[in-house]
């Protein structure tokens, strides 16, 4: 895992591939960054920042290369508390309605889309950062097992099903057919 890319500045501590400065604020290492970034692009980096606020506060303090899918789970999971979506428990009277017509006292959760977006947006910053793509710990199986179980539990518990989106394509554009010409008469060699 040496070659992961980190930064070399002398007013600033390497933890992983997160550059943490003295002043306490997390940074990715800069690399060819446009000065008009995408919100893709920065929604990316401040996920990769959180992330790397995690693994130094845990307990012990990770660092990347240590990381595997195990403590992406726990991310995931401590994520949850910070969840607006409502997903019914079995026992729930409004367990599998889309739009239940009281408040019930079920959990809020993270969606499984936004932690589905989520691990992308990591496992891109990962390999973007020098991480290996055969080690890295965002395309874990444990992680995708983890994903899957959270969409069937979501779209039971609220109703929805989550189909796979078929892409729009583009009319196919009719290429005309010249008409074949005709068999050689039958005795003719």
């Amino acid at each position: 895992m040496d070659s992961i890319r980190e930064t070399d500045s002398s007013n600033s501590e390497n933890v992983g591939l997160i550059n943490v400065s003295n002043n306490g604020g997390t940074s990715l290492p800069s690399s060819s960054s446009s000065p008009t970034s995408s919100r893709y692009e920065n929604q990316k980096r401040r996920d990769w920042n959180t992330f790397g606020q995690y693994l130094k506060n845990h307990r012990p303090p990770l660092s990347l290369s240590r990381c595997s899918g195990a403590h992406v789970l726990e991310f995931l999971r401590y994520l949850d508390q910070f969840g607006k979506t409502k997903v019914h428990t079995p026992i729930c009277p409004f367990y599998g309605h889309p739009n239940p017509p009281a408040p019930c006292p079920c959990p809020l959760r993270q969606a499984w889309g936004s932690l589905d977006a989520l691990i992308g947006r990591l496992r891109a910053a990962f390999e973007e950062n020098g991480g290996k793509p055969e080690v890295n710990p965002f395309g874990a199986r444990a992680v995708r097992l983890y994903l899957r179980e959270v969409r069937d539990l979501q779209s039971k518990a609220r109703g929805i099903s989550y189909e796979k989106k078929k892409r729009k394509r583009p009319p196919a554009q009719q290429i005309p057919t010249l008409p074949l010409p005709p068999p050689p008469p039958a005795g003719a060699s």
